[in-house]
């Protein structure tokens, strides 16, 4: 019986851009750098469930998860990238700015509940995914939380 190989655990997000191949790599250095540019203020990158940015537990302890709050993620897929917009999430007017940015760059809009799935940065209408990034800042986001959060029954 073979021994099992040993495997590191990735936990920064260096340490997760040395995983990638080159390509891959490429592309997310760059997804990550165009996030890191525009997020507003307050918002903290950590590596957990991919590249996240979101609100740390000092401005919201109580999230539904006990989890930081996620704003955006950048995960690695079986076919390239999903880029997680939590923020367009059920919110009309974002999901509208990406819809309209992608038309406009006459591109494919690859999109999930939050999630614009892509495989290098071409696929992307920057334009668009800054504007969506930028959009919410960390106050309005935490409000956005807690109301929605209080229409639940565990909120409640």
């Amino acid at each position: 019986m073979a021994a099992k190989k040993a495997t590191k655990k990735v936990v920064t997000v260096a340490g997760w851009l040395a995983t990638l191949p080159a390509e891959k790599r490429k592309t997310a250095e760059a997804v990550i750098a165009l996030v890191r540019k525009h997020v507003p203020k307050g918002y903290v990158e950590a590596f957990g469930w991919g590249v996240n940015w979101s609100v740390p537990h000092t401005v919201l302890p109580d999230t539904y998860n006990k989890q930081p709050l996620a704003y955006v993620a950048l995960l690695e897929t079986k076919g390239g990238f999903s880029l997680h917009l939590v923020a367009a999430y059920m919110n009309k007017p974002l999901e509208d700015v990406l819809r309209a940015g992608y038309a406009k760059a006459g591109k494919r809009l690859d999109f999930g509940k939050a999630c614009v799935r892509f495989k290098t940065v071409d696929d992307l209408a920057l334009p668009a995914i800054t504007a969506v990034v930028k959009a919410v800042p960390m106050k309005t986001y935490v409000e956005r939380y807690r109301a929605a959060r209080a229409m639940t029954a565990k909120g409640r």
